[in-house]
């Protein structure tokens, strides 16, 4: 069933705030997934290669 009155300027402003809030929520998102890869998952000490020496009170074992 459609509506007998649809006014399309009506419905236009209706829908702007909730439409404003999901621009905001859309890049909000953006800007956390961004900011994560850059910053979240940036270089980070590799403990492997620190520079460290290694413990020498544990004998180091090869098969």
């Amino acid at each position: 069933m459609s509506s007998t009155d649809t006014s399309i300027e009506k419905q236009t402003k209706r829908h702007r705030p909730a439409l404003v809030g999901i621009g905001v929520a859309v890049i909000s998102v953006i800007v956390v997934i961004v900011a994560l890869a850059n910053f979240g998952f940036g270089p980070g000490i590799d403990e492997a290669s620190s520079g460290e020496p290694a413990d020498e009170s544990m004998p180091m074992v090869s098969e």
